[in-house]
């Protein structure tokens, strides 16, 4: 970058390769950082402090603990920037700071780093306000060090806007400690203790009780989608049994797949993938009642006028809900209305909000989620920043709205963690169940990349508290699968069903055996599922059944032999 336009920059320079230090290094590496999860939706009167006190941004002006930055493009509309010296590779950096516009309402705001190593990445995206302090959370990744790095914060549309920045913070995490990070959160949000008791009938306490311990399921839904391609495929359906404990049907309850023909509605091949899921005891989600995008809409319906789309839509739903009330665990309403609005167009505005009204109304007990594409996967499709999809979601819920999830598709390439994960901090605010609802990796990559890029992704929809399930998008067929595929057609693992199989056995509580104390306890710390317990005494054997589910207090359980 040449000096005339470094100059148009308001520029925040911090010198880290000396000051980051061997010493500090250490430490890091013996304690580090504990990641912080706090995020804010609200646009605030004044910003909140800087995450871990600004990391390697110290805010030091005249003492306060905030301060503010007037950073504006110059008249070429040249980005403002933060610029960081050495930053060191292999290593995830969270970003955060709270902004206000000036010269304008609002303004998306898009943070975003290049290297003179020329990588760039989206590192951040809010909805910046006039009147108020908004906040934005996101971060990056350096696979290796950079000598320079600039961290830019402009308009995303390129208009010439006025930032005001408080309270940033940019925190380094080691590949280690990011690990660390999400073990941690695994094994306190995943996990709970349970302890054994066994006493004879007479009440007394048995020291030296052999005790045996077993998860024989999860709570934890992790699944796939699944097609046709299964029915009838006894391979098949044993490979996804022993594996999964959720579904989705790729394409078969798609409104172009069940009345391909006005009028003509057959429901007879998801009846049958839901007759295998049920004899599986696999939950199912339902995928999708509409989908906003005209492509994938039956061509019968683009020439309808509105009144007579009006009547096709309602019966869709009532005809939908009336076959399967009660037997999916999800509805995908309308699929990806941040980015096509097809019905709108035809129906008007309020489209979308009558088609969440009516489904809700037709099953009240259905759990209704908002499905959307590119929310955690980058920040470049302003279509569906985390902002975007929380004011889409939040009109939805004014209007009276029954919204009860958050379906986040997750199709990747070069997945950005810090990023994913800061989204998901933010979205987390909402109080609603987050899915990661298609997860794959773009198969432009070899086998070996997509497999490291999807154990990535996975360990970060696991570890994080607020994601409630993880849905993968590889159902097979001859062919192939949409982007990624975990095994070949004779279900022989590629390189992501490693991935897949190595992790399911990770989260899973292994053979766990011992023998009671002299108080007649024994305890452990398991996976939230379902668990058979045995206990052996003498000639005497007891077997039991027992639930692990999500809760603070240590679970008991007491065995009489």
């Amino acid at each position: 970058m040449d000096d005339r336009l470094l100059a148009s920059f308001l520029v925040v320079t911090l010198l880290i390769g000396s000051s980051f230090s061997v010493a500090y290094a250490s430490r890091l590496a013996a304690d580090g950082p504990v990641y912080d999860y706090s995020a804010y939706t609200a646009c605030k009167s004044a910003p909140e402090d800087p995450l871990y006190n600004g990391g390697i941004i110290k805010d030091r002006v005249h003492g306060r603990r905030h301060h503010k930055l007037s950073l504006s493009g110059s008249r070429d509309n040249s980005p403002a920037a933060f610029v960081f010296y050495n930053l060191p590779g292999k290593t995830f950096y969270s970003f955060s700071s709270w902004l206000k516009v000036e010269d304008a309402d609002s303004s998306s705001i898009q943070a975003s780093v290049t290297t003179d190593k020329t990588t760039y990445q989206c590192a951040g995206t809010v909805i910046a306000k006039q009147d108020c302090w908004s906040f934005l959370k996101g971060g990056f990744v350096l696979d290796s060090t950079s000598n320079s790095t600039f961290l830019f914060l402009q308009d995303a549309d390129g208009g010439d806007v006025n930032i005001s920045i408080a309270s940033a913070s940019l925190q380094p995490f080691t590949q280690e400690q990011w690990r660390i990070n999400q073990e941690y959160s695994i094994n306190t949000k995943r996990k709970r203790a349970a302890m054994i008791h066994v006493a004879d009938v007479h009440g007394r306490r048995l020291e030296g009780a052999l005790v045996e311990v077993e998860q024989i399921s999860r709570e934890f839904p992790f699944g796939s989608a699944i097609a046709s391609t299964i029915l009838g495929n006894l391979p098949y359906q044993n490979w996804f049994v022993e594996r999964f404990n959720a579904a989705v049907f790729e394409n078969e309850l798609k409104w172009y797949a069940t009345e391909p023909q006005q009028g003509i509605v057959n429901y007879t091949v998801p009846d049958q993938m839901l007759e295998f899921a049920r004899g599986n005891q696999i939950m199912v989600r339902g995928h999708n009642i509409f989908w906003e995008n005209p492509k994938y809409s039956p061509p019968w319906v683009l020439n309808l006028t509105g009144p007579e789309l009006k009547v096709a839509v309602n019966s869709r739903i009532q005809s939908l809900m009336s076959q399967y009330k009660s037997e999916f665990i999800h509805w995908d309403v309308s699929n990806e209305m941040l980015h096509f609005d097809f019905y709108e167009q035809k129906l008007g505005p309020d489209a979308s909000l009558q088609f969440f009204e009516t489904s809700h109304q037709a099953d009240p007990l259905a759990t209704l989620f908002m499905n959307e594409y590119n929310v955690v996967e980058t920040c470049f499709d302003m279509n569906s920043t985390v902002d975007a999809y929380i004011s889409r979601l939040r009109e939805l819920e004014r209007a009276g709205v029954s919204m009860d999830g958050i379906g986040l598709e997750s199709h990747f390439t070069i997945p950005n963690p810090p990023l994913m994960r800061a989204i998901l901090d933010k979205l987390a605010t909402l109080n609603l169940p987050i899915w990661l609802t298609e997860v794959d990796i773009g198969n432009t990559l070899d086998q070996q990349t997509q497999a490291r890029y999807l154990e990535a992704v996975l360990r970060e929809g696991f570890s994080h508290p607020s994601v409630n399930g993880i849905m993968l998008w590889t159902a097979l067929h001859p062919n192939g699968c949409y982007q990624m595929c975990l095994t070949d057609n004779y279900f022989r693992n590629l390189p992501a069903g490693d991935v897949v199989d190595n992790l399911l056995k990770e989260w899973q509580t292994g053979a766990v055996e011992g023998q009671t104390d002299d108080h007649g306890s024994f305890s452990f710390y398991g996976f939230f599922g379902e668990y058979k317990v045995t206990v052996c005494y003498g000639n005497r054997t007891v077997t039991s059944t027992f639930s692990l589910c999500q809760g603070d207090e240590t679970r008991h359980l007491n065995i009489q032999l």
